[in-house]
């Protein structure tokens, strides 16, 4: 029942406060909080959420709007010619203004980082944002979500069981799925025998969570532990998306990661005993847009014999992304939750949003280009439960010009939907 306790024990979960301000507004009025009602009676209705710190879960949302790994009619394995998701209805969130969301826990603030993935689950669950022009107050005709995606490998390492362990509390029967998962679990349907690289960002391997996940994963099916040797990259995203910032070509940049992570496996097993790295895991939500760079990299680097006895002649690719895709349609089937043709929708279209810095806040420290200055986002504690920064429409026009470019150029499917203004 929707009026119990949000949570029993003697100890209290991590984001109480939020807890405590859902309960105290059920309507879902106030910021940061939920329709409770939204979650009476069928959901197969509604859209699905998928959110991340930026727009590099975008590439999540392209690889589950092409999907076609099912028959739709009757949900069996194989391509029918049908996008699986082609009745479903989307709404996305990038949380541009708080992003990067790998240097909060660099910062010490992995707490504040929690509150901030849990906050994007909220607004996916809520009906409350901005238009972007009118701040004399928010809109509420948002519809809520049947299912969260968490399109964010960082924002998986560190947030997933938090939402898991929510949305029980609130008692919404939503489904969670993190693309670090689904990841792992695209692992299974691989043959290689030999060793597992990970290419990341800095937090995601910080974080350890993909070591941590594949073996888990992997030892619960049987196939024993396996190595993995993992390579963080504080630039490779940045340069995909075109930052001007960043002076490396994406060749460049690609080549330098990828022979940092075998010089990182070489030095772990010194004396030859490693297998050769075989199966890459494409562990940030940009670098399958670059695969065919990556590969090239490999191979380049393969020719080399101080390195060859360490990089597989021929390498496989694991996209989480696209195993996210399965993974959701999947749990959508399972629960009887899949919007069947024609049936009515909140949203007649696709919707997309993006945090931005709240323009009537006067307190907040800012960069000359009006962002969050990095002493005052990663100087945030968690459990003050202020709206520094708001949810507004995400349209093309709104996106920097290199976004703009990214989504156009390799993300088709998003960029058809995306509104123009």
């Amino acid at each position: 029942m929707l009026g119990l306790p949000l949570w029993s024990g003697a100890e209290e979960p991590f984001g109480a406060g939020l807890d405590a301000r859902v309960a105290a507004h059920s309507d879902g009025k106030a910021a940061f909080s939920f329709n409770r009602e939204s979650y009476r009676g069928d959901l197969s209705q509604l859209p699905i959420g998928v959110f991340d710190s930026g727009i590099g879960g975008l590439t999540v949302l392209e690889a589950i709007l092409t999907l076609d790994a099912f028959h739709n009619d009757d949900l069996k394995p194989g391509a029918d010619g049908r996008p699986d998701f082609e009745d479903e209805r989307f709404l996305y969130l990038g949380d541009q203004a708080n992003m990067p969301y790998g240097n909060y826990a660099k910062a010490g603030r992995t707490d504040y980082l929690r509150e901030l993935i849990l906050k994007d689950a909220l607004f996916l669950l809520g009906n409350r944002y901005f238009d972007g022009r009118d701040w004399s107050g928010p809109r509420f005709d948002k519809p809520p979500v049947k299912a969260i995606v968490i399109a964010c490998n960082t924002a998986t390492a560190y947030g997933l069981d938090d939402i898991k362990a929510a949305v029980k509390r609130w008692d919404v029967p939503v489904i969670v799925v993190g693309v670090v998962e689904a990841g792992a679990r695209g692992l299974l349907e691989t043959e290689s025998t030999g060793a597992i690289a990970v290419m990341a960002t800095v937090g995601t391997c910080d974080s350890g969570v993909y070591p941590r996940t594949i073996q888990s994963t992997l030892g619960r099916a049987g196939r024993g532990v396996v190595t993995i040797t993992q390579q963080g990259s504080a630039d490779l995203a940045a340069v995909i998306e075109g930052d001007p910032s960043r002076s490396q070509s994406v060749p460049e940049q690609v080549a330098g990661d990828v022979r940092r992570l075998v010089e990182t496996h070489r030095a772990a097993h010194p004396d030859g005993s490693a297998k050769p790295l075989e199966t890459i895991v494409l562990g940030c939500t940009h670098f399958p847009l670059v695969k065919s760079e990556i590969d090239v990299a490999f191979a380049t680097l393969r020719r080399d014999p101080a390195f060859a006895p360490w990089i597989a002649e021929q390498r496989r690719y694991v996209d989480p992304a696209e195993w996210t895709a399965r993974q959701l349609f999947r749990e959508l089937a399972l629960a009887k939750r899949r919007r069947g043709p024609g049936a009515p929708s909140p949203v007649a279209e696709d919707r997309f949003f993006l945090s931005v810095v709240n323009p009537v806040r006067s307190n907040v420290k800012l960069n000359p280009d009006g962002s969050l200055h990095d002493d005052y986002k990663y100087g945030r504690d968690p459990g003050h439960l202020v709206e520094d920064t708001v949810i507004v429409p995400m349209t093309r026009t709104i996106l920097p010009e290199s976004g703009r470019r990214l989504v156009s150029e390799k993300l088709p499917a998003v960029w058809s939907r995306l509104p123009d203004r």
